[in-house]
């Protein structure tokens, strides 16, 4: 046993430093100590609780750690990375970085993202850009606001909700009076049939541009006589003409009409007055009568002078004297007919 224990304390002692020589490469290979790597740097105005040896990912792949966190300027601070250089070709210049975490309330990490081909690929000691996110403790401010206020719209609402139970202001008066419901459906029901008679005039109205649109075609069209006289400036010319002369027509026949009355209103005036010769005509019955009576004599005059020509005609003194003027006569007719 004596002979055997330096035995068993060099097998323990072997076994000590396979165990920790496959510690030290399992840790190194989980942490990538043992791969090549570059330097990247970043500026953050807060890095919410970012450790050293944080790790830092590229599209949810591990690329790298975070080798040193120190304060840059007055309040600013530099995060200094460990990449692998095989992610090196998939990092551009214009990519930016960002603090994520591995779950809602995970460890933090780096996140790099973003970036073209068209910029050039980071090179060692490079600075990347960053972009400001909401941290936990915003968040948990913004989510502590947020049910302040619901409690607040919670309360009004449950204040709101006993007036309209209690039947006061209109909307309780709604809720709780049928008389008032009815209103409104009928109410409903008539501005449904106003939006009905409204849709109607619009069709009517999209008809009547239709229509429009149509004369507007004809009016376009080269054989339209109003499209001819819209480009005829010698028949526009005499349209202007005529409808000069047809005003000056007018006016003339408007000057005519106003002389008539004029002349109209003097005869009227005339025949109403006693002393003229036509309105004592008109106006006195004793010379209206003697008017007529002299009528009567000259109609009278007139045949008892008719009856004496005829007497003379048959008198044998003139009597061959008619008898030749009318044998005159009828050949004169005879010499037409024959011309």
């Amino acid at each position: 046993m004596k002979n055997n224990r330096p035995v068993i304390v060099g097998i323990f002692i072997v076994l000590g430093l396979a165990i920790l020589i496959t510690t030290i490469f399992t840790l190194g290979g989980q942490k990538k100590a043992f791969v090549k790597s570059f330097a990247l740097n970043t500026i953050f105005n807060d890095v919410s609780g970012l450790v050293v040896g944080a790790n830092v990912l590229f599209s949810g792949v591990k690329i790298g750690t975070v080798k040193k966190i120190e304060f840059y300027g007055d309040s600013q601070v530099k995060v200094s990375m460990s990449i692998e250089n095989d992610a090196e070709s998939h990092i551009h210049k214009n990519a930016f970085a960002k603090i994520g975490s591995d779950g809602l309330i995970g460890n933090k990490t780096v996140v790099i993202y973003g970036g073209n081909k068209t910029q050039p690929q980071v090179v060692k000691n490079d600075f990347l850009k960053i972009e400001n996110e909401l941290s936990t403790e915003d968040m948990l401010a913004t989510l502590q606001q947020n049910n302040k206020n619901l409690v607040d719209i919670t309360t009004s609402f449950k204040s709101i909700s006993k007036k309209i139970d209690a039947g006061d202001g209109i909307l309780g008066k709604l809720v709780n009076d049928p008389g008032l419901g009815t209103k409104l459906a009928n109410t409903i029901t008539n501005l449904q049939s106003t939006v009905d008679n409204f849709k109607s005039a619009s069709l009517s109205g999209k008809t009547v541009m239709g229509d429009f649109e149509r004369l507007s075609g004809n009016f376009k069209n080269p054989t339209n006589s109003i499209n001819r006289i819209a480009n005829d400036s010698i028949a526009y010319n005499k349209i202007v003409g005529t409808v000069t002369q047809l005003q000056n027509a007018s006016a003339s026949l408007n000057k005519f009409t106003v002389n008539l009355r004029s002349v109209s209103e003097r005869l009227n005036e005339k025949l109403n007055k006693k002393d003229a010769p036509l309105g004592l005509m008109l106006n006195d019955s004793a010379t209206a009568n003697s008017l007529k009576s002299m009528i009567k004599n000259l109609q009278s005059s007139s045949s008892k002078l008719n009856d004496d020509l005829e007497a003379v005609q048959h008198n044998f003194l003139l009597k061959g004297f008619f008898k030749k003027r009318a044998k005159e006569q009828e050949k004169a007719k005879e010499t037409i007919i024959q011309q």
